[in-house]
């Protein structure tokens, strides 16, 4: 693994870990503070944090100048296949076999990062890596 790339890793790591914490404290707020079963607390807390880590990520993880709503579709596609598995496992998991709530979310927020890591880079960015100005302007120094 090259330098960049492992930067570029532990960018992800961190603005996946700042997603992490929306997502942990809004599944938190709503878990406590409602009646709700699990799935909607799960549901709008991977929301919220999905749409914080893809703008960062866009930006200065990958550095992508591609279409925004194309690599949102494509993101948006992932999450149709990636939310309804694990909003029905993590479902099953808490209110059928009555694990931890929160034990569930945090695994499914492990498996969201490795399924979602290797998604943008292999498909959503792979042609667009370190094309927009930020890029531009650090290879110019």
């Amino acid at each position: 693994m090259s330098k960049k790339e492992l930067i570029r890793s532990l960018k992800f790591l961190a603005f996946s870990i700042s997603a992490g914490v929306i997502q942990i404290v809004a599944f938190t707020l709503l878990n406590e503070l409602t009646t709700w079963s699990y799935w909607p607390c799960y549901l709008i807390a991977l929301v919220l944090s999905v749409l914080w880590n893809f703008t960062l990520n866009r930006r200065y993880t990958f550095q992508s100048a591609n279409n925004v709503p194309k690599a949102m579709a494509q993101v948006f596609g992932f999450y149709c296949v990636f939310t309804p598995v694990s909003t029905v496992l993590g479902s099953y998991l808490a209110d059928t076999l009555l694990w931890n709530e929160y034990v569930v979310t945090i695994l499914n927020m492990v498996a969201n990062f490795v399924l979602e890591y290797l998604f943008d880079r292999l498909v959503v960015f792979r042609k667009s890596i370190d094309t927009n100005d930020l890029s531009r302007k650090q290879s110019a120094r």
